[in-house]
């Protein structure tokens, strides 16, 4: 979790003061910034700008991480700028009928909306190729992007799914996915949804969009997908996700191929002792033990179904299966701060995952999903084994030198089998 902004870290927050000069409208101060429409920025001045800010922000040019665009005062779509975002509508209008008093309303609005949309992308597409250009070791993607609006989870019909105008929306952004080297949509809930099945057909299909659109480019392998989600909801900051809740965002997300999770929080959510001390005690007794359960789960059926060449999804996206370890065959240890995974799969387990799972391959790797008799083989193998090297990997960093008394080293090497 990224609470501040400070230059070097794995995830780089870029907020409308921190790449280039964003032209948009301070709403509250009523004040337009940098031209304050698209169309009225400096790009040249903007990028020059975005350049140095990069230097600044992610000073290392070999190190990887995430990069993230916050954008969200305009949408580089005319038709999505609604609500308190038409005044860049407005102001495109203005803007045009101020050089050209001949032209009609509806004349005007038509040159507006294209001029507008045109200058949008020049600046969004313009930041990723810097980004890419500087630190190609960063994925680069723009914060809420893409996105579904499937909101309207209070109706009894709610499906979740993104309508056929989003989509075809989403396909007019094809720039956009081309630019990105990641995605990030945004699955933060409501405490409207808290516990409620509904969460997962709104998580599910914004991840599923997300997925789909990063197909779009013609490349040789699609972008990675990181969800951003929050600890707490957002309509009530006190109030933390419950298991259930953690089932309906992270583990949606790494049931369907989402390559991760950005969880983020605000500092007015933490503002005081009590509400860092609630935190504390979340990470250790919800948060932390989930992601422990969701990402080894993760790496066992890689390793096993997918032959560790790629990830696990769902053969059905709309199924309600996860990646989630066994309780009867796994326990999750927590050991001088850190997590420690104890346990092996059956043979049960490893069908289960090849029935609901298929395998999506990494970069220039074969991961046709393992048979059953394939399964039994690097089963048997693998006890044969004792430690599986590619699970001993993911767990060796959890394995501190100096285990509390009751677990030591031995009983760690005669549990930990896979």
């Amino acid at each position: 979790m990224f609470l501040l902004q400070v230059p070097g870290q794995f995830l780089s927050l870029f907020y409308t003061d921190r790449l280039g000069l964003y032209p948009h409208v301070d709403l509250m101060r009523k004040k337009q910034l940098n031209g304050g429409i698209p169309q009225r920025g400096n790009l040249r001045a903007s990028m020059n700008k975005a350049r140095a800010d990069v230097n600044y922000y992610i000073p290392s040019k070999t190190s990887r991480g995430l990069a993230v665009i916050d954008w969200e005062e305009w949408r580089p779509l005319w038709d999505r700028n609604w609500g308190t975002k038409r005044i860049y509508q407005t102001l495109s209008v203005a803007h045009l009928m101020q050089t050209n008093r001949s032209l009609t309303l509806q004349q005007a609005t038509e040159k507006a909306k294209h001029q507008f949309q045109v200058a949008a992308k020049s600046f969004m597409s313009g930041k990723l190729e810097i980004g890419r250009a500087m630190r190609p070791n960063y994925l680069w993607g723009f914060y809420l992007f893409p996105n579904c609006y499937n909101y309207g989870w209070e109706r009894p019909s709610y499906t979740g799914r993104c309508s056929k105008e989003v989509r075809r929306q989403n396909d007019e952004l094809l720039w956009l996915w081309e630019s990105s080297t990641a995605l990030y949509p945004s699955i933060y809930l409501q405490v409207g949804l808290a516990d409620n099945p509904k969460a997962a057909l709104m998580v599910r299909n914004r991840i599923q969009e997300a997925l789909r659109v990063s197909a779009l480019p013609k490349r040789s392998v699609t972008v990675p997908v990181f969800a951003y989600m929050r600890p707490v909801f957002v309509d009530h900051n006190r109030r933390f996700l419950s298991q259930g809740d953690l089932v309906n965002t992270i583990g949606e997300s790494a049931a369907l191929g989402g390559s991760g999770a950005v969880v983020w929080g605000a500092s007015a959510d933490y503002d005081n002792q009590t509400s860092c001390a609630a935190l504390s005690s979340y990470l250790s007794s919800t948060l932390n033990p989930y992601i422990t359960n969701v990402t080894t789960a993760a790496q066992l059926c890689s390793n096993f179904l997918c032959r560790g060449n790629g990830r696990c999804v769902r053969k059905n996206y709309n199924s309600k299966h996860y990646l989630h370890l066994n309780p009867e065959n796994f326990r999750i240890l927590h050991v001088q701060k850190r997590y420690l995974v104890l346990g092996r799969p059956t043979l049960t387990d490893l069908k289960a995952l090849s029935r609901r799972f298929t395998c999506q391959c990494y970069k220039g790797l074969s991961c046709s999903p393992r048979t059953d008799k394939e399964l039994d083989k690097a089963l048997m193998f693998s006890v044969k084994q004792g430690l599986s090297q590619k699970f001993n990997a993911l767990n060796k960093a959890m394995v501190d030198d100096t285990l509390q008394a009751s677990i030591t080293k031995d009983d760690v090497k005669n549990n930990l089998k896979v």
